[in-house]
């Protein structure tokens, strides 16, 4: 039986966070922290108390050394990180936000070790995962990444294991519009589950309304869509079923980056411990939630023992048995619901 439960990869950046407001070039003293979206899942995710794989590279450097060290603490099995000796970690710098805004983020990725992970990266080991989780990051960053994200998904789905996917759009790493919408939308079509954005989906599909959105991913081949609506919460589908789920109210927004990874995270865990498509719907709104009342990417993702004080009318016998559970895929129409975001 695999020792792992979730497989994740994509690229950790080192991020500058600036201490002070105001436009970057005038900040003098910065906090270093982690960043990615695709990390961002997985810490959550390990956090919840699921072995995590995480697999991606990084450069032999101080800050490449100081992304692994910093997902090794977090519980993740960074085993399969590849040290590039030619090139260089990744990094940004993000401005602090007082007032609930989108942040500035500045990127310095090009080039990047982790732009060079290739099918050539997938071990066997991997393969043995029962849940695969990708988004639209690794396939925007290089040809040899796109092509592992198909390889990965592809040999997942084929083997019986479950995908979720989030298109999480880059638009400024990809060659056109119409090269990223082709791809992503070819990406999609592997996975059981898919979690867009409201403005992604329209983008992606060219229908407006939610329904029309998550009905296209279904006829690709999903079991269930979810659309996240931000603070408004999530419209999901399935082929049996569909809804809107409410936001959580939230007092006062500190920073609204990481707040669909915590949606991602809420799905995921709850899904994979058999909850219904509805039941991880608002397990994902509450994670989102916290995550936008939490400065940094990560920093709001709860632990398992704060998501069962959350929840305390869920079966906590259930929430707790999901180690050693084969998680495997429904091949039939999914329950009764899908996936939200914030």
């Amino acid at each position: 039986m695999s020792e792992i439960d979730i497989l994740s990869f994509g690229e950790t950046m080192a991020m500058l966070v600036a201490e002070q407001t105001g436009d970057l070039a005038a900040v003098e003293h910065f906090h270093k922290r982690i960043a990615g979206a695709d990390s961002n899942v997985a810490i959550g995710l390990s956090r919840l108390g699921f072995n995590v794989a995480w697999l991606s590279r990084v450069g032999d450097d101080s800050l490449g050394r100081f992304v692994v060290e910093t997902l090794i603490k977090e519980g993740l099995d960074c085993s399969h990180v590849d040290v590039d000796k030619q090139h260089p970690t990744g990094f940004q710098f993000k401005s602090r936000n007082d007032d609930g805004s989108d942040p500035q983020v500045e990127y310095f990725r090009r080039g990047s070790a982790a732009s060079h992970l290739s099918p050539q990266s997938i071990t066997a080991s991997l393969l043995s995962a029962r849940h695969l989780h990708a988004t639209g990051i690794p396939p925007a960053l290089s040809a040899s990444a796109r092509e592992m994200s198909f390889e990965l998904m592809t040999r997942m789905r084929n083997a019986g294991r479950s995908v979720s996917f989030d298109p999480n759009l880059r638009p400024s790493l990809w060659a056109s519009e119409r090269e990223m919408i082709g791809e992503i939308n070819r990406l999609a079509a592997l996975a059981h589950w898919v979690l867009p954005g409201l403005s992604e989906g329209r983008l992606l599909t060219g229908f407006e309304d939610p329904a029309d959105i998550a009905a296209f991913y279904l006829d690709q081949g999903a079991e269930a869509v979810a659309i996240k609506l931000g603070p408004q919460g999530a419209y999901y589908r399935t082929h049996l079923a569909s809804g809107f789920v409410a936001g959580v109210p939230v007092a006062h927004v500190v920073d609204t980056v990481g707040a669909g990874d915590g949606f991602a995270v809420g799905m995921i865990s709850a899904l994979l411990e058999h909850q219904s498509f509805a039941e991880a719907v608002q397990r994902a709104n509450w994670i989102g939630s916290r995550a936008v009342q939490s400065r940094g990417d990560m920093e709001g993702l709860p632990t398992r023992a704060e998501l069962l004080t959350e929840f305390e009318g869920a079966d906590r016998e259930q929430a707790h048995s999901y180690k050693g559970t084969h998680f495997k895929c429904r091949s039939e129409p999914a329950r009764d619901g899908a996936v939200t975001d914030n």
